[in-house]
């Protein structure tokens, strides 16, 4: 019998080597997901944010540390590294925009400092 032909011990390796592509790929799904849920409440942040800074009563920077405060709040601290609030012209209306730098989670919530921006925008309130 040739040692070529000999198939015996072969599942045991096949196994781990699946095994471990399967896992890697599990892995890669979950990691996808957390990624997505991150963005996720980032722009949902945002969105709270400049609509609590669009409020007649309420200052721009009040609607920044309010977005900052609900991703503090979920993910942890010192996950989002910069907001910035200003407000723009669309025709004649005026918004608010808020723009949020996070950091990218690569591994767990590990990640890229300040890789990701999201940005949202909402209707100023003049007080009219």
């Amino acid at each position: 019998m040739a040692l070529t032909l000999d198939e015996r011990g072969s599942s045991p390796a096949e196994f781990v080597m699946v095994g471990a592509l399967l896992t890697l790929l599990t892995l890669g799904v979950i990691q996808l997901a957390l990624a997505v849920y991150v963005r996720g409440v980032a722009h949902d942040a945002a969105v709270e944010g400049a609509y609590d800074a669009a409020l007649a009563d309420v200052t721009d920077e009040e609607g920044a540390a309010r977005a900052r405060d609900i991703v503090d709040r979920t993910l942890g601290p010192a996950f989002v590294q910069d907001v910035q609030t200003r407000r723009t012209t669309v025709g004649e209306a005026t918004m608010v925009q808020v723009t949020m730098r996070i950091t990218l989670p690569l591994i767990g919530l590990a990640g890229i400092p300040a890789a990701w921006e999201v940005t949202a925008h909402a209707p100023a309130d003049d007080g009219e």
